[in-house]
């Protein structure tokens, strides 16, 4: 019996780690190899790819893809429709397996809704990104930023 909830819905393959307290809701699909802490919350539609490791206390919502070389750390909140990449230049008719770029999420970052993270990057802890931008450069801790490409905006209120 499991300590955490799974949707009838979705897939969990054979060797994935997922923590206590976790919830995965409808049609999302977990890798064998992708770690998930506990207490996490994957809306519907969510895919967890191979290699992936996702912190304590993340909120993942609907329609998220969350590919090999992403890490996200915990208590971390993915809006609807996020989009991260794995590789700079993509190509339909060449393996790229060996040219994925790490994307590193930090602890209690915010990811607004439409949002689209480059490979490569580092959002930093406390961070906020604004929904709809386009994030093609590391973010420092505590920053807010937003915009097509994303620019920095300010701080963020730490009493918030």
């Amino acid at each position: 019996m499991n300590d955490y909830y799974v949707h009838e819905s979705s897939i969990i393959d054979e060797g994935a780690i997922i923590g206590t307290g976790t919830k995965i809701w409808h049609y999302c699909h977990v890798s064998s190899t992708a770690t998930i802490g506990k207490n996490c919350v994957l809306g519907q539609n969510v895919y967890i790819g191979p290699n992936v490791v996702i912190g304590n206390g993340v909120k993942i919502q609907n329609n998220v893809s969350v590919y090999d070389g992403v890490t996200i750390e915990d208590d971390v909140f993915i809006g609807p429709s996020v989009v991260f990449t794995n590789v700079m230049l993509p190509r339909a008719n060449k393996n790229q397996k060996d040219c994925f770029q790490p994307t590193l999420i930090k602890n209690g970052a915010s990811i607004g809704a439409n949002t689209t993270i480059i490979c490569g990057n580092t959002i930093g802890s406390d961070s906020f990104i604004g929904a709809g931008s386009v994030v093609t450069k590391d973010i420092l801790a505590g920053e807010i930023w937003y915009g097509n490409p994303a620019v920095y905006q300010g701080k963020v209120d730490q009493s918030r």
